[in-house]
């Protein structure tokens, strides 16, 4: 059973599921129709038996009421339509037994006693109680019987309790009841009938947008052609969210891809260029041990000074090619942790003297402290730092400031041409006039992909001269307090 449901579809699923619980719906309702209609038939049975008996007569019309009852029984047919009275004593049928006659039960043999009891008793003592009850005459006919007692009859010197039970047949009752359950079970079946069409349709045509987005994803995985997306239509419910996510997804890979396949291209040219270079200086390297010619010791050391330098450049751009292709906050990496930004820029400065000993620095940090990486932002400010020391004129002067968040870096050099300036944050890309100095142009990728990890923003502008690098990341100049250790 449960291997053939899970070979259902999801439409077939839906449908069987909400034919189900319709069903269950239709059935209860036609049970409790039922029950209410054979509640309400036994109601008025009962009613119509306790309207029989009116009560208080003397003992005389008592006497001549029981013989009527009693000669009424013996000559009249028996029908099963019309109520039967039979005179009930302690002992049994008080006009004797015929198929006819109510077959007393023995809570009527106990209405009967108590009756011979009242009839000795005091005004004020408790009266004995009708019966009302399911019951059948003696030839089986089913009926409902209602028992009251009448008083007593002396007959000789001995007094018997009397009692009378009228009795109406439950045949017609029966029938109906029969009868109002095929009419339910008709409908219940038509109903269900209806609600496993309707349901099929239904989730037909609420599952269409799932059967295109089914057909976009087999589409995807057969071709692995990525950007495929659906029409999402108008509306905003669970169906449309679906497609629209899946659009965005779709878009995602694509994006991604489109991203990957030029990282690739743009990394295999710019490895292109050294590789070259090596490949020239170890070939000729070869050659000259090959023809047994040595080179002089000047164009032999010049020539592996050039390797160096090339496998320098090499191991450079290979790892800002890895700092790039890494996630953005790859799942599973450890917390961002708090850190102190102007020691991570005093740190940035001390370096950047070293690369730019005839640069002066002029210097104003403020404490700001931030959640980051500390390698990855340290990184950054390099990268800032290196691009205003590579750009400063011989003897020119950086200005590096911190305040309330934003770091600047100015250089004084000749600036940046106004339509590049969307560019500079692009993988790769060089200005023109950048293209012959050393710089593989991943410097300021990078620090785009670290500020924005930090939840920060970077941008570059030109200062009128030189070049200003801002750097705004969110924190307080004062560090968080420490949590208390756990005890």
């Amino acid at each position: 059973m449960r291997t053939r449901w899970r070979r259902l579809t999801l439409r077939g699923r839906l449908a069987t599921l909400t034919a189900a619980v319709v069903s269950v719906a239709v059935v209860l309702c036609c049970a409790l129709a039922w029950f209410a209609a054979k509640q309400q038939m036994s109601n008025q049975v009962d009613d119509t038996l306790k309207q029989s008996w009116s009560g208080g007569q003397d003992q005389g019309q008592i006497e001549q009421q029981l013989r009527n009852w009693c000669q009424a029984s013996a000559v009249r047919p028996f029908d099963h339509s019309e109520a039967v009275t039979t005179v009930i004593t302690p002992n049994g049928p008080f006009c004797g037994a015929n198929g006819k006659s109510v077959k007393p039960t023995g809570a009527d043999l106990a209405v009967a006693t108590a009756a011979a009891v009242a009839a000795t008793a005091p005004p004020s003592a408790d009266r004995p109680e009708p019966v009302i009850h399911d019951g059948r005459t003696y030839d089986g006919t089913a009926i409902r019987v209602y028992t009251v007692p009448v008083g007593s009859l002396t007959v000789g010197s001995q007094t018997t309790g009397l009692a009378v039970s009228f009795a109406q047949p439950l045949e017609p009752m029966q029938h109906a009841l029969a009868k109002l359950a095929l009419i339910l079970a008709l409908l219940a079946l038509m109903v269900i009938a209806g609600a496993l069409i309707a349901a099929w349709y239904v989730t037909r045509a609420g599952l269409r947008p799932v059967d295109k987005l089914t057909a976009a994803v087999e589409h995807i995985a057969r071709t692995e052609e990525v950007g495929t997306t659906i029409d999402v239509g108008e509306g905003d419910d669970e169906i449309a969210r679906l497609s629209t996510s899946f659009n965005s997804m779709s878009t995602a890979l694509a994006s991604s891809r489109e991203r990957q396949s030029q990282l690739i291209a743009d990394a295999g040219h710019e490895l292109r260029t050294p590789l070259t270079s090596l490949r020239t200086n170890v070939d000729l390297m070869v050659r000259s041990e090959d023809t047994g010619r040595p080179l002089p010791p000047e164009t032999r050391t010049k020539l592996l000074r050039n390797m160096k330098a090339q496998m320098g450049e090499l191991s450079t751009l290979i790892g800002d090619l890895l700092e790039l292709s890494r996630p953005t906050r790859p799942q599973g990496s450890k917390p961002l942790e708090v850190v102190a930004l102007h020691d991570i820029a005093a740190r940035a400065l001390d370096r950047a003297r070293l690369r730019g000993p005839g640069l002066e620095f002029t210097v104003a940090i403020d404490p700001w402290y931030v959640r980051a990486d500390a390698h990855a932002l340290e990184r950054a400010v390099i990268n800032l730092l290196d691009n205003a020391v590579k750009f400063s004129p011989a003897g020119g002067t950086i200005d590096l400031g911190l305040h309330f968040g934003t770091l600047t870096v100015r250089d004084h050099g000749p600036g940046i041409p106004e339509e590049d300036l969307s560019q500079v944050f692009e993988r790769f890309w060089r200005s023109p006039s950048a293209r012959q100095m050393p710089g593989s142009g991943l410097g300021l990728a990078i620090v785009s992909q670290t500020v924005q990890d930090c939840g920060g923003e970077v941008s570059l502008s030109n200062a009128n001269p030189g070049t200003l690098a801002t750097m705004r990341l969110p924190g307080a100049p004062t560090p968080p307090p420490e949590l208390p250790s756990a005890l």
